[in-house]
C-alpha cells in the first residue's frame, strides 16, 4: 500500500515534530523540513500530494515558497501562519495556498483541514502543460513551442527542460539534473553540459551569449523565468517575413558568413 506523501515545512522543532507525529499516526508518510533550502529539495525528491508550509520560515518568507509550490502544480498547499487578520488570509491565499490555518490551532481542526485538502486533491486533474509566457510545454504529447514556434526537441532534452522549467528559476547542479531528468541514467554528470549545449542551439536567440539558460558558476544551470515573463522583440526579416529573433540570429549569422 503506497502512504499519501505529506511534507511539513516549519521552523519550529517542536510543533514540526508534533504535527508529523500526528499525520503518521492517521497512516501518512510525512517529510520535514525546517527552511526553504532543504524544502526544496525534498518536495522534488518526494512529490508530496500536500505540503503545509508556515508564513515565517528562517531563511526566506513563507509567502514567497507558497507562490514558488504554486507555480509547480504539483501539490495542494496548507499554510500555517501567527498572522490572523483577514488581509494575511487574504494575502496567503492569494500566494496560493488552497487553505490557511491560524495559530494556534486544535489538533483535530488540523488533521480535519488536512483531510478535507485531500479530499479535493482526489478530484483534481494533473495539469497538462506549463506556461512561462513565450514557453509553452506540453506534457502530455511532450511538445514545446517558443515564442509561437514547435521546437523539435529528444526525449533527453524535453526532460532536461522540463527539470529546469520545475525549479521554478532556481539553479541546479549538474548531479541534480541528471537525478531528476533521468532517474535511472548511469552517465557522468558532465554529459548534462552537452545536453544544455544542443538544447541552447534550439531555443536561445544566441547560443554564444544564453539568456535562458544561464550558467551559475559553481553549481549548475538555471532556466531565466524573467526572460520569458515578458514578449521576447521579433524583427522583419528583408523578405518582409516576421520571424523570431532566434531564427534572425541565424539568418544574420549566415549571410555574415557568406560576407
Amino acid at each position: 500500500m503506497v502512504l499519501v506523501s505529506i511534507q511539513i515545512v516549519e521552523g519550529n522543532p517542536h510543533l514540526r515534530s508534533l504535527l508529523g507525529w500526528h499525520l503518521q499516526q492517521v497512516g501518512y508518510a510525512v517529510h520535514q523540513s525546517a527552511d526553504i533550502r532543504h524544502a526544496r529539495d525534498v518536495f522534488f525528491n518526494r512529490q508530496p500530494t500536500l505540503v503545509i508550509v508556515d508564513s515565517e520560515l528562517p531563511d526566506g518568507d513563507g509567502l514567497e515558497f507558497c507562490r514558488w509550490l504554486h507555480r509547480q502544480q504539483l501539490s495542494m498547499i496548507l499554510m500555517l501562519s501567527a498572522r490572523n487578520t483577514e488581509a494575511d488570509i487574504v494575502e496567503g491565499l492569494k500566494a496560493g495556498a488552497d487553505d490557511y490555518l491560524r495559530k494556534p490551532f486544535g489538533m483535530q481542526e488540523f488533521l480535519a483541514r488536512v483531510e478535507a485538502l485531500l479530499r479535493r486533491h482526489k478530484t483534481m486533474t494533473p495539469p497538462v502543460s506549463l506556461d512561462y509566457g513565450e514557453l509553452k510545454i506540453d506534457l502530455v504529447q511532450r511538445r514545446v513551442r517558443f515564442q509561437g514556434e514547435s521546437i523539435e526537441l529528444t526525449p533527453q532534452e524535453f526532460s532536461l527542460l522540463y527539470v529546469l522549467a520545475q525549479a521554478g528559476g532556481l539553479p541546479l547542479s549538474r548531479p541534480e539534473l541528471l537525478r531528476r531528468a533521468w532517474p535511472d541514467a548511469i552517465d557522468n554528470p558532465r554529459t548534462i553540459d552537452t545536453h544544455v549545449l544542443s538544447l541552447r542551439k534550439k531555443i536561445e536567440i544566441d547560443p554564444r551569449q544564453p539568456s535562458l539558460i544561464q550558467t551559475v558558476r559553481n553549481v549548475g544551470y538555471r532556466l531565466n523565468l524573467e526572460v520569458l515573463s515578458s514578449p521576447m522583440p521579433s524583427a522583419e526579416h528583408a523578405t518582409g517575413k516576421s520571424l523570431p529573433m532566434r531564427q534572425l540570429s541565424k539568418v544574420a549569422a549566415g549571410e555574415s558568413h557568406r560576407l
